[in-house]
């Protein structure tokens, strides 16, 4: 399967990448799969018994702000201090059209210099307002401390730009009435674009799982008409419809595997 993905990547002529959670495990950040993987990752929220899902609530952000940004504000230090590996510069020196499509929020890619990256659920790097009072979109510059036991923020909060009041991450979160989806729109719009315009695209989806499946539909979109596929996953590597290569790998090592075969 390794020597038919090769195959693929060696005749296309633009790469689209589709990359999940799994895409940064090999930098050391966690995937958080299902609650036991994120209380491994995060002891102090299995002593407080809360769970991903009701921390990723915007509601906190009205209710226990030094809550809310304990758990964002500890995820934005671990991703400034995160290097990305070497997998990311492999795709990279492939060398042809690329665009990537990404559910994480982490800013892993544009760290890694890829220019043009879709980030279909916003960034933690950039900020808004919590009402919003605009739809203003700015970066986020501020760093905030957080108590390791508690993982409450206990340095100033961020404040909204425009009007003073609070600020958030510009992330799509659970029953999220207020994001603002102007930046990312933005985004997907240019890589619509962008794809419509290729005649000999190879998607390479990396750990995506199924759990929320934004990015496979995604790839399986892209590569309808081609059925050039090549599905990174170390456990739910399956294709159901239509063709592709399945790869039942970690990101790092099929990536390596393939950079062998094509150098």
């Amino acid at each position: 399967m390794i020597e038919r993905a090769a195959e693929l990547l060696a005749t296309a002529d633009a790469l689209l990448i589709c990359a999940g959670a799994g895409m940064g495990v090999d930098s050391g950040l966690p995937d958080f799969r299902g609650d036991q993987g994120f209380w491994e990752a995060y002891p102090p929220y299995e002593r407080l018994g809360l769970k991903f899902v009701e921390l990723a609530d915007p509601a906190h952000f009205a209710d226990d702000p030094e809550l809310a940004w304990g758990f964002y504000g500890h995820r934005l230090h671990l991703y400034r201090d995160t290097t990305p590996h070497e997998g990311f510069q492999i795709l990279k020196r492939w060398g042809r059209e690329q665009r990537v499509f990404t559910s994480n929020v982490d800013g892993q890619f544009q760290k890694a210099n890829f220019q043009h990256t879709a980030e279909v659920h916003g960034s933690i790097h950039h900020l808004q307002c919590v009402e919003p009072c605009t739809d203003d979109i700015w970066e986020c510059q501020e760093t905030i401390e957080v108590d390791p036991e508690t993982m409450r923020a206990t340095s100033d909060l961020p404040k909204c730009r425009n009007c003073g009041g609070l600020a958030r991450p510009n992330i799509l979160m659970f029953g999220d009435w207020t994001w603002v989806p102007d930046r990312s729109q933005r985004q997907l719009d240019e890589l619509t674009k962008w794809r419509r315009e290729q005649r000999n695209l190879v998607v390479v989806e990396i750990g995506a799982g199924q759990a929320v499946p934004t990015v496979r539909r995604q790839a399986e979109l892209a590569s309808a008409a081609s059925g050039a596929l090549i599905r990174i996953n170390p456990r739910e590597p399956e294709i159901r419809h239509g063709r592709g290569v399945a790869l039942p790998m970690g990101a790092l090592e099929a990536l390596t595997a393939l950079a062998q075969r094509t150098a």
